[in-house]
């Protein structure tokens, strides 16, 4: 019964690659991890079985030392921040924007990955550590200035507000009215009878 169980808990078992044996954590909930960063690089047009499985390894052995250091950690979390750090560390070193906050270099690695086709174009490059190739690196940073906007420097004065001759008549009617109480109520008793005059003139 031992070795039945030891089986069914193998890496190989739940689909987690043979190299893979971490101190900590159970089986069931690194391979949920697994799946995670899985779907996460095929999101990213990662399709390359080899090379996804290599990455998932990588990211996996990362997220378990940490996991070692604190096992109450989620596993699935702890492979998810390594893949964004691995990506924000590639996105910097490619698109030489070393320094950059990683909403930065989310946007401009993702964008300049889907303009050039990368993960098509270069299925093993996608997060290589060493020997990137220099056409794709040339790619990337050609793509990502190309989806970056234009600036241009204006200045803008500010202009007095045209509303044209009725809005001007309005106005100093208005002003006329604040000045003269007594022409004011004449016109809203004008504007009342004219009202009751319609009223009339359509029911009768």
């Amino acid at each position: 019964m031992a070795a039945v169980s030891e089986a069914a808990q193998s890496p190989e078992a739940v689909g987690l690659p043979t190299a893979f044996r971490p101190r900590t954590g159970t089986m069931e909930s690194w391979n949920a991890a697994y799946v995670r960063v899985e779907d996460y690089l095929r999101a990213h047009r990662v399709h390359n079985r080899l090379h996804q499985s290599r990455l998932i390894q990588k990211i996996l052995e990362r997220a378990a030392r940490r996991h070692e250091a604190n096992p109450a950690l989620d596993p699935t979390t702890l492979a998810a921040e390594e893949t964004e750090g691995m990506m924000d560390d590639w996105f910097a070193e490619v698109l030489d924007e070393k320094g950059m906050p990683h909403d930065r270099l989310a946007v401009d690695g993702r964008v300049a990955l889907l303009l050039s086709d990368g993960p098509e174009r270069w299925p093993y490059a996608f997060l290589e550590g060493e020997n990137i190739p220099e056409d794709f690196r040339k790619a990337m940073r050609s793509s990502n200035l190309e989806a970056g906007p234009d600036l241009a420097v204006s200045s803008m004065v500010p202009r007095p507000i045209d509303l044209g001759m009725i809005t001007g008549a309005a106005g100093e009617t208005l002003e006329r009215f604040e000045k003269w109480p007594a022409m004011r109520a004449l016109f809203l008793w004008l504007v009342f009878a004219s009202a009751l005059a319609g009223i009339f003139y359509m029911t009768r």
